[in-house]
């Protein structure tokens, strides 16, 4: 029927860095856009449909809004701008609530994600006292190990590492981050594959924290990149 699906990586076809936003994307991309010569091309990204498209054709076209509700059966329908580096937190954190606006679990609406080949999450060391392996109101992905150290509402990416006597509270730890031994980390954002030594404290002294040369958010969240 001539049609078709096709994935575009992202690709630095005009200058030497990769996509640098969403028109970034589509600049890049009009070599791809202008080969098919289409009669309509339809972008769909972010919130500039919402904050500049829409509004603007309001008063010189017909514009028809879908009323979606929210399969999960809640009051408020879901949405987040995670444009921010704390409003980014804030959806993560709202995913380890007992009863979170966006049921990640809810089987009539399952959610379709990259799946890694990984072992399941593992929890070691039960020794009274502070070397315990365990996580509590958290998430915890595939190829983690807790071990000896305690997580608290926290999200764990695959293949993060807690090391013995840690201690992490309301944090995101991205993939293949590993924290060492009597660290504590605390209101944080650790990117992928960042090693934390041994005794670090991070999101306890905020301007320590800066003066470390960790971002830190509006919100009051460190990031280690």
């Amino acid at each position: 029927m001539g049609e078709y699906i096709e994935v575009l990586p992202p690709m630095k076809r005009v200058h030497e860095d990769w996509y640098q936003g969403t028109a970034d994307a589509v600049f890049q991309s009009f070599q791809s856009i202008e080969a098919d010569a289409p009669a309509l091309t339809l972008i769909l990204s972010g919130d500039h449909i919402a904050k500049d498209i829409l509004p603007k054709n309001l008063a010189r076209d017909r514009v028809i809004a879908y009323d979606f509700h929210d399969i999960n059966a809640k009051l408020a329908r879901y949405w987040r701008d995670v444009g921010t580096l704390d409003a980014y937190y804030e959806a993560n954190m709202d995913l380890v609530n007992v009863v979170p606006e966006f049921n990640l679990y809810d089987q009539r609406w399952p959610i379709r994600t990259k799946a890694t080949q990984q072992p399941p999450a593992k929890f070691v060391f039960a020794q009274e006292g502070r070397r315990m392996g365990l996580a509590v109101d958290s998430i915890v992905s595939a190829g983690c190990i807790v071990s000896g150290g305690r997580v608290l509402h926290s999200v764990l990416s695959p293949g993060v590492r807690v090391n013995s006597y840690c201690e992490v509270e309301y944090s995101i730890l991205m993939p293949g981050v590993e924290i060492g031994r009597n660290s504590r980390i605390r209101h944080a954002i650790v990117n992928t594959g960042v090693k934390v030594p041994e005794s670090k404290v991070i999101g306890f002294d905020l301007e320590a924290d800066r003066a470390a040369g960790y971002h830190v958010t509006e919100g009051g969240i460190t990031v280690v990149a």
